[in-house]
């Protein structure tokens, strides 16, 4: 069996994994918020934002943390088509969770119908990457230790969805959005304790690309994105913030006196 080190840079890998979820989790939330406070169109630009924002927060956590990933007496490469549909389950299958939430009637069965839709997507995008692992050997799993992953991906999606439903503040959602990033992380190196290597050493040349020429430019992409959005979202105003000026407005052409 191959010695597997899940953090072979340190706390670099786990610490900017994290803080990437945690980002995603929290534009996915405010998104979220917003889109609940809107009608027609604008809702549905809210939403989804929401799901590309969690998905590619999701995504480049998942991949941030496998550049930390290495298997003693192997190198790893990355089949490509793969992992790029990593990234567009992640986005679909969150997606329909938020939309699930954000159009949903009756609220229970939405949080829950979209908690596990989403759950299920996180999971799936995480062994769709996984998929993705080329290397000289085997790659096995513990299904106990499979099934848990999969169980926390889906509590903290339904956790996080409750959170879009219920929290309004900031200050809640910020809060909000870092115990989401707690989760989807130990979603992550949970399933990662449940893999196992049988490496089977060759000198022959592996396919696909190695996280260096792939994985990274792809995740700093994602991750620029990420914040560009969150400044968007920020500089954004709320519904409340729109009504007010409105109303700012209204009073302002009631009270002014027509020139003569």
């Amino acid at each position: 069996m191959g010695h597997l080190d899940h953090a072979a840079y340190g706390w670099l890998t786990p610490a900017l994994s994290y803080v990437m979820a945690s980002i995603g989790a929290a534009l996915g939330l405010r998104c979220t918020v917003r889109a609940l406070a809107a009608t027609g169109a604008s809702r549905r630009n809210w939403l989804l934002t929401a799901a590309s924002a969690i998905g590619t927060g999701i995504w480049t956590m998942h991949f941030v943390a496998m550049l930390g990933f290495e298997v003693n007496g192997t190198e790893i490469h990355y089949n490509v088509p793969l992992t790029v549909l990593s990234l567009l389950v992640a986005m679909l299958v969150v997606g329909a969770g938020v939309f699930a939430v954000g159009y949903g009637k009756d609220r229970g069965r939405s949080l829950v119908l979209g908690g596990l839709t989403t759950g299920l997507g996180v999971a799936s995008m995480h062994y769709l990457g996984m998929a993705a692992l080329r290397l000289h050997g085997d790659v096995s799993y513990d299904p106990l230790t499979v099934g848990l992953s999969v169980a926390i991906a889906v509590v903290a999606a339904t956790a996080a969805l409750w959170a879009a439903l219920n929290i309004k503040s900031p200050v809640a959602v910020a809060v909000a959005s870092l115990v989401m990033g707690a989760a989807v992380s130990s979603m992550h190196y949970t399933g990662m304790m449940a893999v196992a290597v049988s490496v089977s050493p060759s000198d022959a040349a592996l396919p696909g690309a190695t996280a260096m020429q792939f994985i990274f430019p792809l995740a700093v992409g994602l991750g620029s994105y990420l914040f560009i959005t969150a400044a968007f979202v920020a500089l954004s105003p709320t519904a409340d913030e729109r009504a007010a000026s409105a109303s700012a407005a209204q009073h302002l052409g009631e009270h002014t006196v027509p020139a003569h």
